[in-house]
């Protein structure tokens, strides 16, 4: 039986069989605990993981001890907002992020609010864009970080980040960035754009899965976080744990993989992306585009086809895999909260699908993807009478 068509690249990507070969020595042969020192077992899976640390470094301009080892991407931003709002809680106890942030930014926050921080999301336009002068306007005093993604995991819309951190920079408070859907497909410099925390996720980049990283800034200035794990002081004691090391080794290769091909990459998805948009509004004229064409991920399309009810639309899809929102709030009946950011009502929101495009997308896969879903929506409109 033929496996479904995969167009669901921002939930998570096929681990690129370059990268498992790296892996493959240290599940078995090399399996020794990085913390070990007294022995070469340990030694090697040490310098392994440090290995990993410089090539994650060196993709986001970042020094190799500024990079701390995660479960995930979760995990490095709830330490990132959590940890610093408990180290700078003196200081201040306002942060500001947008109302598009995935949830594991917008629950961390909300969890600060529960603990008496003041929280303020910033609204975007249209196409998810956010003002640079309303994040200008919402620090205050007491305001010690802003949080904005770098690209929008729904809708592709990627920030403007070196002038958020120069705002930040500027205004002298932390600019922290999740960079899970952006590490790998758009050239990031924490350096050049002022960012002093950032997360990435291995899985999004056809590493594997249940491993992240985030940096942390040591320098001009060194950013102090409050660990939220405990026991044994592992990473610089802001992560305690037993490292992760086939998952570490993996994400450091899959970096390096992606950098030096990233803009290749990212203008051949780009081609197959347009041409599964125009295949669908070519013969669907009144379907939306939703996210920013210019300012966006290549490889995201996210589309609204107004009256067909996204869910009735995927489960009429077998051939295809894709999605109607984040994979981490797929279960959630409530319509997308980035698209309703965005000003759709709640049924244009509970009518759009998400098409993720990746590396080893094929130009025959987009054009039966698009076949289908014409097919599926024509279907639906002669059934209930407004074809």
């Amino acid at each position: 039986m033929k496996p479904p068509i995969y167009l669901d690249y921002h939930a998570t990507t096929p681990l690129d069989p370059r990268v498992f070969e790296a892996m493959r020595p240290y599940f078995v042969e090399h399996f020794g605990n990085a913390a070990s020192r007294q022995h070469a077992y340990g030694w090697t899976a040490e310098a392994a993981v440090e290995k990993a640390r410089g090539q994650i470094a060196a993709v986001l301009g970042a020094l190799p001890q500024e990079i701390i080892f995660t479960s995930g991407a979760t995990e490095a931003n709830n330490l990132a907002l959590l940890g610093l709002a408990e180290a700078m809680a003196e200081k201040g106890r306002h942060l500001t992020s947008a109302a598009t942030e995935h949830r594991a930014v917008l629950d961390p926050l909300q969890e600060l609010e529960r603990r008496g921080f003041e929280i303020t999301l910033l609204p975007v336009d249209p196409a998810g864009r956010i003002d640079l002068d309303r994040i200008r306007d919402a620090i205050k005093p007491a305001t010690i970080a802003v949080s904005f993604m770098a690209a929008n995991n729904e809708i592709g819309t990627i920030h403007p980040l070196a002038e958020v951190g120069a705002i930040a920079k500027e205004r002298g408070v932390l600019f922290h960035c999740d960079a899970a859907q952006a590490a790998g497909k758009i050239p990031l410099d924490v350096e050049a754009m002022g960012i002093d925390l950032l997360t990435v996720s291995a899985h999004k980049i056809y590493g594997p899965k249940g491993v992240g990283a985030l940096y942390v800034r040591s320098q001009n200035p060194k950013v102090r976080l409050k660990p939220q794990l405990f026991g044994g002081g592992h990473e610089r004691g802001l992560r305690s744990g037993t490292l992760n090391v086939p998952g570490i080794v993996g994400m450091g290769e899959a970096l390096a993989l992606a950098a030096p091909d990233m803009k290749v990459e990212a203008v051949k998805i780009g081609v197959l992306r347009d041409r599964l948009w125009n295949k669908l509004q070519a013969a669907l004229p009144e379907i939306r585009r939703n996210g920013d064409p210019v300012h966006g991920l290549t490889q995201n399309l996210n589309v609204t086809f107004p009256g067909v009810p996204s869910d009735w639309l995927m489960m009429e899809l077998r051939e295809l895999a894709v999605a109607s929102g984040s994979a981490c709030s797929s279960a959630s009946p409530e319509p997308s909260h980035v698209l309703r950011a965005l000003g759709l009502k709640p049924e244009e929101a509970k009518a759009s699908i998400r098409f993720g495009l990746g590396r080893f997308t094929t130009l025959e896969e987009v054009d039966e993807a698009a076949a289908k879903v014409v097919e599926k929506v024509l279907q639906f409109r002669k059934i209930h009478g407004n074809s």
